[in-house]
């Protein structure tokens, strides 16, 4: 088959590779559509990842192509999403069903082969079937959109609450998607990009409720549009230690915040916001992954039956459709930022 193979690191190569052989519990996996992650960029341009040679990608979907050994023979032929953390089902967390928060897991896409390829060997664990009116793009979008829902559903603000989200990459924009689909109306944004500003409206936000801090003061504008409480919940989706500290100081007492970006440096809290979250008496969440117990209430079942129905139209957040073999040019497109881009998307 032909995969896109990382060699280390900024040494990625669209190669001819075995097929994988799927052991007993697997599915061999026809990949349809793989999206790019943020994450990603810096695992093939920049930090590397676990171990070498390496098929990276953990958004994708496709169809079950064959099945191993103990497999249930309903997955044959079935068109599938797929959880891409292995759970190790033996540590604390995993008892408890919180397989997101596995102390031993695997992970396709970087601890063990992924996406980035026609075919992918997935345990049966990991799949989930897919209703007659989803493609293979909103699925491969599925993860991600889990993610979303995950920080929203630990943070569960009310109706009446104030709601920020700052960053507006992929996992922003989902969360802005399913908060308005929830019906939550007092919602304010915070972005840096004209595509960011564009998307947010399209999914409904009323355009003066878009914040763009290239040009304005973040706080003091949230702090006019709120009579100078702040926010009740406020999602940092960014990751950078300035806008840690924007949250803080842009959250009223007694207020939650979210922190949802991947860290993109060391973090450190001065004297003067520590005792900010002491004295305001702040909640501070962190949040990984998603919730997938193959449970109606887990976080996969929630964004596919909104899916199902029709309530969230993911795909027009894709913004380039390109053939697995370019996949690189799309990893260009993310990495270099010199052109605007939401999700993109290899097809198979």
């Amino acid at each position: 088959m032909k995969a896109w193979v990382l060699h280390g690191i900024d040494d990625l190569k669209f190669e001819e590779v075995n097929s994988p052989a799927i052991g007993d519990n697997e599915v061999l996996l026809s990949v349809k559509a793989a999206g790019i992650c943020g994450s990603d960029v810096p695992r093939v341009f920049y930090t590397g990842t676990y171990s070498y040679p390496l098929i990276p990608g953990h958004e994708f979907a496709g169809e079950v192509a064959a099945i191993g050994e103990g497999v249930d023979a309903k997955w044959q032929g079935k068109r599938v999403g797929v959880f891409p953390l292995i759970p190790c089902y033996d540590c604390l967390p995993c008892k408890k069903g919180q397989y997101e928060m596995c102390r031993k897991y695997s992970y396709l896409g970087s601890r063990r082969n992924g996406g980035f390829a026609e075919y992918v060997a997935v345990p049966e664990k990991n799949l989930i079937a897919l209703p007659e009116n989803a493609g293979f793009e909103e699925a491969a979008m599925l993860e991600p959109m889990a993610v979303s829902v995950h920080a929203m559903r630990k943070t569960a603000p009310s109706p009446e609450e104030c709601i920020v989200i700052c960053g507006l990459g992929t996992i922003g924009l989902f969360l802005l998607m399913f908060l308005l689909e929830a019906g939550h109306k007092n919602i304010f944004v915070i972005g840096n990009k004209e595509f960011q500003r564009r998307m947010s409206v399209k999914l409904g936000l009323p355009e003066t409720s878009f914040c763009d801090s290239r040009v304005q003061d973040v706080e003091k504008w949230l702090l006019e549009r709120t009579d100078g409480k702040g926010a009740d919940v406020f999602f940092e989706c960014v990751g950078k230690n300035e806008t840690v500290i924007q949250a803080v100081g842009m959250t009223t007492p007694g207020g939650r915040i979210m922190l949802v970006g991947n860290p993109a440096s060391d973090m450190t809290l001065t004297k003067p916001v520590y005792w900010k979250i002491l004295r305001n008496q702040l909640t501070v969440f962190g949040t990984w992954n998603s919730s997938f117990t193959h449970s109606p209430e887990d976080d996969w079942h929630y964004v596919l039956d909104r899916l199902a129905d029709g309530r969230i139209t993911p795909a027009q957040m894709i913004t380039h459709r390109i053939p697995l073999e370019e996949l690189d040019r799309g990893l260009a497109v993310m990495r270099d930022k010199k052109e605007e881009y939401g999700k993109v998307m290899a097809l198979v």
